[in-house]
């Protein structure tokens, strides 16, 4: 018997919109360059972007019935993160699924899969980040458990984590975290901004990145 966990501690509103605020390359550099999830999980459109607390379930291979459970129980603004196995010769989920999510307003999928109906999706706009498209089946016959933390893209997530994505990749940010990260970001943005003025006022990179001593200590000599 495996029994569904439906509750988890969620991060704020104003937590989740401070986040949102940031890219997930800010927000990985930010933390210590920590969270960041493989690589190989994009968004199936480059336009897509998601922001929220992580319904993490986990999966069988080329198996969605644990998925369509978490499609009933996740709460609007919720982003499902799947763990199945990295299993790319499935499409676990597509523009049915998609709409049942959307009329819950449920903020996005993340899964280490593969989907399918990848135009119809688009055109919904429901965000919808994975590892492979792939137009083959999936089962309905295994259990799995529901928001535990899971390993998905090399990172493990949490339930009630923050997971943002957009055009780059994905970043998980810890719950309990939120507020430090938030302003870690800031500061990166603020110092950023700082760069491109200099830059704009004439400036060389490595003026500005105070590489001279740097590259000279390595040995780096500039000829005429």
């Amino acid at each position: 018997m495996i029994k569904l966990k439906q509750r988890f501690e969620r991060p704020s509103k104003e937590e989740i919109e401070a986040i949102a605020r940031f890219s997930p390359a800010t927000l990985h550099e930010a933390q210590g360059r920590r969270g960041a999830l493989s690589s190989r999980l994009k968004p199936i459109d480059y336009r897509m972007k998601l922001c929220g607390p992580a319904f993490t379930v986990k999966c069988a291979p080329r198996d969605n019935i644990m998925l369509q459970v978490a499609i009933n129980y996740a709460q609007p603004g919720d982003i499902i993160v799947v763990s199945a196995g990295e299993y790319e010769e499935a499409g676990s989920f597509g523009d049915v699924l998609a709409n049942a999510c959307l009329a819950k307003g449920i903020g996005g999928l993340v899964t280490d899969t593969g989907v399918r109906d990848t135009l119809q999706l688009r055109e919904l706009g429901f965000p919808v980040f994975s590892l492979s498209v792939c137009i083959k089946g999936t089962v309905k016959e295994t259990l799995g458990a529901t928001n535990e933390p899971i390993l998905i893209g090399d990172e493990i997530v949490h339930p009630g984590d923050i997971i943002v994505g957009d055009a780059d990749g994905l970043v998980v940010v810890r719950r309990q975290e939120a507020g430090e990260v938030a302003k870690l970001s800031q500061a990166r943005e603020d110092a950023e901004a700082g760069y491109i003025a200099a830059y704009k006022a004439g400036k060389s990179v490595v003026e500005v990145s105070k590489l001279e001593a740097v590259l000279k200590a390595k040995g780096l000599v500039v000829e005429d």
